[in-house]
């Protein structure tokens, strides 16, 4: 009788995702996180309105608070927005060299997604569900 196949071992250890909805996990991940993001917007030379959008429509006295201290408690949609954004710009750098991986998000994109916009507009507008979009639409060019 023949023993059924199984699925070969990894080496690798499973690593599950962190709990966005615990506040310890925010709480460790926020202040990385919100300089991660400022770092990127300096890089991608984004304005600070089109910034606030990104964090999902975030007003002045907050986003500069942020700004100014990154030292505080995100709520997950944030989290998740600026996750979205470093896996991007990760991507970006692997499909790129500098500085084009920094100007792609600025660039009018002839890809039928944006319609002859930039990047930065159709998630600006989009929001959260436009991020995502981007960020696979990069991982698959990435996987070939």
């Amino acid at each position: 009788m023949a023993h059924p196949r199984r699925y070969p071992a990894t080496r690798y250890r499973l690593e599950m995702p962190p709990d966005l909805s615990a506040r310890g996990e925010r709480e460790r991940l926020s202040p990385a996180a919100l300089r991660a993001f400022f770092n990127i917007m300096a890089r991608w030379q984004v304005r600070d309105e089109d910034a606030r959008a990104l964090l999902g429509g975030v007003s002045n006295g907050p986003f500069y608070e942020m700004k100014r201290s990154p030292e505080r408690i995100l709520e997950t949609d944030r989290l998740t927005r600026i996750s979205y954004l470093i896996g991007i710009v990760k991507a970006l750098n692997i499909l790129h060299g500098q500085p084009l991986a920094d100007e792609w998000v600025r660039l009018p994109n002839s890809n039928p997604l944006f319609a002859g916009e930039a990047p930065l507009a159709f998630m600006t507008r989009g929001g959260l569900p436009a991020m995502q979009t981007v960020r696979r639409l990069l991982d698959a060019r990435r996987a070939g």
